[in-house]
C-alpha cells in the first residue's frame, strides 16, 4: 500500500473528470464509466479518511450537466440515489458527515428526501466531512449567497468577506487548500470559485475511475512540495 507521511492538507476537493472517456477506451456506454466513477468514490473517501484529511469534497453534479443527452442524466441521479442508499448506514457508522452543495432547483422529490436524510442522519458525526456538490456550479452558489444575505437583510454595504462566506453553501468549513482535476483537463469549470481563491491545484491525466490512494498520495506529494504565499512574495517573506 502506497503510504504519505507529508503535511496533511485540511480540505482537499476532487473534479471527477473522465468517467466517459474511460468507458469509451473500454466500448462500453457512458453509463458503466459514471458507475465505475462511483467505486472510486468509495475508495477515495476511504483512503482520505485513513490518511488523516479531515474535509473532502467531491464535484458529482454541476449545473451545466443538465445539458447532457437525458438518459446520461437519468442515470446520474440513479447513482447518486443507489449511493446514498447502498452507502448512508456505513458511513453513520464511520463518523462521516454528509453535505452536498448545490441548489435543490430542478432535483426530483425523491432525489430530495434522499439527500435531506443523508443530510440529517449524519449531522453530528465528527470524524470526517465528505462534502458533495450535486447540481452545484460557483456562479450560481454565489447568486444564491447574495440572495440569503439579502433575505436576511444584512448591510450589503459593510459585509466583510467573512460575512459573505457564512452565506455560501461551504459555510463553517475550511476553504479547500488543495483541488484536484483528474483525467488531464486544466479548467476550474465553475467549481469553487469563491472557496478556491487561494487553494493549490493539482493536475493529473488519470481518468477518474483509475484514480485510487496511489494517484491520490502523489497529489498530496506534489502539494507538499508547493510554497503557499497567499498573495505573500518571496521578498516579503524573506524581510
Amino acid at each position: 500500500m502506497t503510504t504519505y507521511s507529508g503535511a496533511i492538507p485540511q480540505h482537499v476537493a476532487i473534479i471527477m473528470d473522465g468517467n466517459g472517456r474511460w468507458a469509451k477506451a473500454r466500448h462500453r456506454p457512458r453509463g458503466f464509466g459514471h458507475r465505475a466513477g462511483v467505486e472510486s468514490v468509495r475508495r477515495i473517501v476511504e483512503d482520505a479518511s485513513k490518511i488523516g484529511i479531515k474535509c473532502l469534497t467531491l464535484y458529482s453534479f454541476s449545473t451545466e450537466n443538465w445539458s447532457r443527452p437525458r438518459a446520461e442524466v437519468a442515470a446520474l441521479m440513479a447513482l447518486m440515489r443507489e449511493f446514498i442508499e447502498a452507502d448512508l448506514d456505513r458511513l453513520k457508522r464511520e463518523g462521516v458527515r454528509i453535505r452536498i452543495l448545490g441548489t435543490r432547483k430542478g432535483l426530483s422529490k425523491d432525489i430530495l428526501r434522499l439527500v435531506d436524510r443523508a443530510v440529517l442522519e449524519t449531522a453530528e458525526n465528527t470524524h470526517f466531512n465528505l462534502n458533495i456538490a450535486f447540481n452545484y456550479g460557483g456562479r450560481d452558489e454565489i447568486i444564491r449567497a447574495v440572495q440569503r444575505a439579502a433575505a436576511d437583510g444584512a448591510n450589503l454595504q459593510e459585509m466583510t468577506e467573512a460575512d459573505f462566506a457564512g452565506y455560501l453553501d461551504t459555510a463553517d468549513l475550511p476553504d479547500p487548500d488543495l483541488v484536484i482535476r483528474t483525467s488531464g483537463e486544466k479548467r476550474i469549470s465553475n467549481y469553487l470559485l469563491w472557496q478556491a481563491a487561494y487553494a493549490e491545484f493539482v493536475f493529473t491525466d488519470v481518468l477518474w475511475p483509475d484514480f485510487g490512494r496511489e494517484e491520490l498520495v502523489a497529489a498530496l506529494k506534489e502539494y507538499t512540495g508547493r510554497n503557499r504565499r497567499f498573495g505573500v512574495s518571496e521578498a516579503s517573506e524573506v524581510a
